[in-house]
């Protein structure tokens, strides 16, 4: 399936209303407003197919872009280009569900994710936390350093009130994300969860969102998913 054909395809399943959706959470033109579900039986067609992923999120067309996710090779992928990848991330729907979900399939995951989480810029900071989420969510335990990550808990509880918004929302989930996902710092994340308390992330015009990591780790103790590892990162 060539490149005119899958954006013709995308194209077909746009939905108005799934477009303001994306809109109002940061997406801009050119988009189709694809639900994400109704991609897949297009994706099963192609595979992994990085050229053809490449070459869709290059357009700047959000739905292109996120399709690309789901079709690209992360194996294939070197630093350079999930570089590229992320300065062309306008938003966090793609930093974090697209550039931050391919980069986690990868063995160079953490050297990358840690570049970013250091950068200081808010969307690249927010991929590196959120990488580390979904590495956490899929990979066992014994893959990161304890040391290492009670730093990084360390340092989400010094500096989230204090940094940009969506880095708080993906620095959150980390907390979360170890509490419940990385068995060996259970109760230091939940220790943490308690200190950094309630997080309060604007939201433009929206109404600010008020991050609990500390209810949310304890809803899913409550569920019994204490230790849960998804078996696959992307969908």
């Amino acid at each position: 399936m060539d490149f005119e054909i899958v954006m013709q395809e995308l194209e077909a399943l746009g939905k108005e209303r799934i477009k303001k959706t994306y809109i109002s959470n940061g997406a801009h033109e050119p988009l189709f407003g694809v639900a994400t579900g109704v991609m897949k039986p297009i994706a099963k067609k192609i595979k992994l197919n990085q050229p053809l992923a490449e070459q869709l999120y290059s357009t700047g067309n959000y739905d292109a872009m996120y399709f690309a996710g789901i079709i690209a090779d992360p194996m294939a992928m070197s630093e350079e280009d999930f570089e590229r990848w992320i300065d062309a991330a306008y938003f966090y729907m793609l930093s974090d569900y697209v550039v931050a979900v391919t980069l986690a399939e990868t063995d160079i995951a953490q050297v990358v994710a840690d570049k970013w989480i250091a950068s200081g810029e808010e969307l690249k900071m927010s991929a590196g936390w959120s990488c580390y989420c979904w590495l956490m969510g899929n990979r066992p335990d014994a893959e990161f350093s304890v040391s290492k990550m009670d730093l990084m808990l360390d340092q989400v509880e010094k500096t989230i009130h204090n940094s940009p918004e969506r880095t708080k929302s993906a620095m959150n989930n980390f907390i979360y994300t170890v509490g419940i996902s990385y068995l060996p710092l259970h109760d230091k994340a939940v220790e943490t969860a308690k200190a950094v308390g309630p997080v309060e992330m604007k939201r433009g015009k929206k109404k600010s969102s008020i991050l609990h990591a500390s209810e949310n780790i304890q809803k899913e103790i409550d569920r019994g998913k204490l230790g849960f590892k998804r078996k696959y990162v992307r969908c």
